[in-house]
């Protein structure tokens, strides 16, 4: 992973984005952190942060923003699944759990994240399997750490979730 900062002057996008790094803005992004930083009154290194901040103005957003229910009961239903998205435990069991009916769950989380509950999960698990693979581990174990009984179905839904297969990481 690589970090870069930029004055916020600099920089169009009002909100916070996931991108996807194109072959060449991972170039031009490796080309920055070798020269250490840029100083824009030197022109190639204006020319050279133009080039990127405009390739970052049109790489796709990755879709990895997960929004939380606001009710508390379906607030406390997805910090439970935050903390271990492994859990097996149905919808039934958490609302029982949390006090809340199953259908009241359902409404919850469909109205206030614009997900269903199911699919609400299974965008957790996600996220959580691509902080597995950043840390290093096989797409089993992060498969397995994220709640996946199958390799061949955590890495069909990664695919389906992102575009390309987890292996890609």
């Amino acid at each position: 992973m690589r970090s870069l900062s930029f004055p916020a002057s600099t920089i169009e996008c009002t909100e916070c984005r996931v991108l996807s790094v194109t072959p060449l803005m991972r170039e031009l992004i490796l080309r920055v952190i070798e020269m250490g930083a840029l100083d824009s009154r030197d022109a190639e290194h204006a020319r050279l942060a133009g080039v990127l901040l405009d390739e970052m103005n049109i790489a796709p957003v990755t879709p990895l923003v997960l929004p939380l229910p606001i009710d508390p009961r379906a607030l406390a239903v997805a910090r439970h699944i935050l903390r271990c998205p492994a859990s097996t435990e149905t919808l039934d069991e958490l609302s029982r759990r949390y006090g809340a009916a199953r259908r009241t769950l359902e409404r919850l989380f469909r109205g206030e994240t614009g997900l269903s509950f199911g699919l609400w999960r299974q965008k957790a698990r996600m996220l959580d399997s691509i902080r597995l693979l950043a840390e290093g581990k096989s797409v089993t174990e992060a498969a397995l750490d994220a709640g996946y009984s199958s390799v061949s179905a955590f890495i069909a839904a990664f695919k389906n979730t992102f575009g390309f297969t987890p292996g890609r990481l």
